[in-house]
């Protein structure tokens, strides 16, 4: 018998939630965190926690060991982007609490929504530079959505309904609570609060419907529109309004990295992902189009490449976000409208009519079969990364959930990959983390069991936080765990390559490990292919295994993501590659 399954059988079932009932702080925590829904947290004890997690010893949540803090918080974010819902995470004071802080600032870059709960000493030694103290809230303030310092017992049941009310509603985000020692180990009688209500937070939902009228003259008065669809798409789970729109109106639809699962790749009126590494089809509607309308999207400069006055330069700028700080952030907008997507669309599908742009369209798809994505095939004993993609998509039609860390391989999943479902892409967007898509990965698998989940991560990336390996082996999570391997921080090197005179300085990863053998030091099946045979040969092995595979793409070292934009320049100035 295993440990975990002798610690299950030795656990008894909190009794029945009681308001009024006498308990500690801890146990507080996770009677809120059970009326809130939550099955599973992430985390690492400690000692500032040790009151927490003697509680989890006899409770109903399940609780997921990784084997370093910032495993569990990218971990809880991935579980939180293929649910929808709030990821939550626990650790202690200190190095534990820091060591969130990268995951932190990846969920607020992408809206994601968290609730991570730290501990920290005991409040009479706040302030003494006690022993693994850390003013963590004061360090994740500009990162987290809100935070909250405990300061009496009384407060906790109160703050735990705020910060999931706060995290999960208007613009998603990470809140944070942290937990002095003495207020987990103080007790007071159990109330939990049915309902939230915080004077100066009321996130607008339901838009302006003069606005919405607006926007309906606007693509009505269009001859080139386009949408361009964000993140903001996705969390409001809004992709099928999005789809009914778009087919309604016929308007070519641009997704962000962000909005790539939120509206099919395959679609005739999707030409692809705009920007830096985007579509020559995207990046010519947008220089082309009157109208652009954008949902759910931020203008980040991966998309204008800072570029902003250059950005739709012909074009009236429609916005629709949740968060009215982000209209006309980045981009001067024509008809602003706040509010949710999902409602936003709602009320504009009652109005909306087919517009007069069927030749738009045609020359939209046109310059999609000019120039498509493409590169040269691989050489004799050689296997080029795309084509590794290539085979992944294949063979599983884009329904997969697959998961990134940043880089070449980002870019290569982002083009090559089709995704036809909701939440089927998880990946770092605003921050760029890398470390983030295997213990994502994680998160997502346990959050959809019967999935196929597919963690793609470079070389580089991967060594970041390959340590969670165990959890995958130890849970036995049938998660597919591909490395492309070239041997190099690969998107450095092309930044070296074209702009730095060749000059690689300090991104060689060769013979860094043999990534087989040490899949299976933690009980996983290693496979590695080198050539496109061998990739459609093991892939086939790996999909056919049940539980975790860890499969090696050994790919050429000097493959570039083409088609590039560098940044400064504008999006006409975009390289196809020399394989044009």
């Amino acid at each position: 018998m295993s440990t975990e399954t002798a610690m299950a059988e030795q656990k008894a079932s909190f009794p029945p939630i009681k308001m009024g009932e006498v308990m500690t702080g801890a146990d507080m925590l996770l009677r809120c965190l059970l009326l809130e829904g939550v099955e599973y947290v992430f985390g690492y004890p400690g000692g500032a926690v040790l009151p927490i997690y003697d509680s989890l010893y006899s409770s109903h949540l399940k609780h997921i060991l990784t084997r370093h803090e910032q495993g569990a918080v990218h971990a809880a974010d991935g579980y939180a982007r293929a649910t929808g819902k709030p990821g939550v995470v626990i650790a202690t004071s200190g190095p534990g609490a820091t060591n969130l802080v990268t995951g932190i600032a990846t969920a607020h870059m992408d809206s994601i929504p968290m609730v991570c709960i730290t501990g920290n000493v005991a409040q009479n030694l706040i302030g003494t530079d006690a022993f693994q103290e850390a003013n963590i809230t004061g360090i994740t303030l500009p990162i987290t959505k809100h935070n909250f310092f405990v300061r009496d017992i009384k407060d906790l049941p109160r703050i735990v309904k705020e910060a999931f009310h706060i995290a999960t509603t208007g613009r998603p985000g990470p809140v944070l609570i942290d937990i002095p020692k003495d207020v987990n180990n103080d007790s007071a009688p159990f109330y939990y609060p049915e309902s939230v209500k915080l004077r100066t937070y009321n996130p607008t939902v339901k838009p302006n419907t003069m606005q919405v009228d607006r926007m309906v003259k606007a693509i009505a008065a269009s001859k080139k529109p386009v949408i361009l669809t964000g993140g903001g798409t996705v969390t409001s789970g809004a992709e099928k309004e999005l789809l009914a729109f778009a087919e309604k109106a016929q308007i070519p639809v641009i997704p962000t990295l962000m909005g790539l699962a939120g509206f099919p790749g395959t679609h005739p009126l999707c030409p692809g992902m705009p920007g830096m590494h985007g579509s020559y089809a995207s990046n010519q509607a947008l220089l082309n189009t009157d109208l652009v309308i954008a949902i759910g999207a931020r203008f980040d400069d991966r998309i204008t490449m800072g570029r902003t006055k250059e950005f739709a330069p012909n074009a009236k700028i429609v916005h629709v976000d949740i968060d009215p700080a982000e209209i006309s952030k980045n981009v001067d907008t024509y008809i602003p409208i706040v509010g949710d997507v999902k409602s936003v669309l709602n009320a504009a599908l009652e109005k909306i009519e087919k517009t007069d742009s069927d030749e738009w369209v045609a020359q939209v798809q046109e310059w999609g079969r000019m120039h498509p994505y493409s590169y040269k095939k691989s050489a004799a004993g050689t296997l080029k990364p795309q084509r590794a993609i290539e085979i992944m998509y294949e063979t599983t039609g884009g329904n997969a959930v697959v998961t990134t860390d940043v880089g070449q391989h980002q870019m290569w999943v982002a083009q090559y990959y089709k995704f036809n479902q909701q939440r089927s892409f998880v990946t770092s967007g605003g921050l760029g983390t890398m470390g983030f898509g295997f213990p994502a990965a994680i998160g997502a698998q346990i959050a959809n069991p019967d999935k196929l989940v597919i963690s793609v991560s470079g070389d580089g990336g991967f060594q970041m936080n390959l340590q969670e390996m165990a959890v995958a082996s130890i849970h036995n999570l049938p998660i597919k765990i591909v490395v492309i391997n070239n041997s190099c921080l690969g998107m450095v090197r092309q930044w070296q390559e074209l702009f730095y005179d060749n000059r690689y300085s300090h991104i060689d990863l060769s013979e860094s490990v043999d990534f087989v053998k040490l899949a299976e030091a933690y009980g996983i099946k290693g496979l590695r292919a080198s050539t496109e045979e061998e990739a459609e040969r093991i892939w086939q092995e790996a999909l056919q295994t049940n539980g975790p595979v860890l499969v090696e793409f050994v790919v050429e070292p000097e493959e570039n993501v083409y088609p590039m934009v560098a940044a400064g320049k504008t999006l006409d100035q975009m390289v196809l590659g020399d394989e044009k």
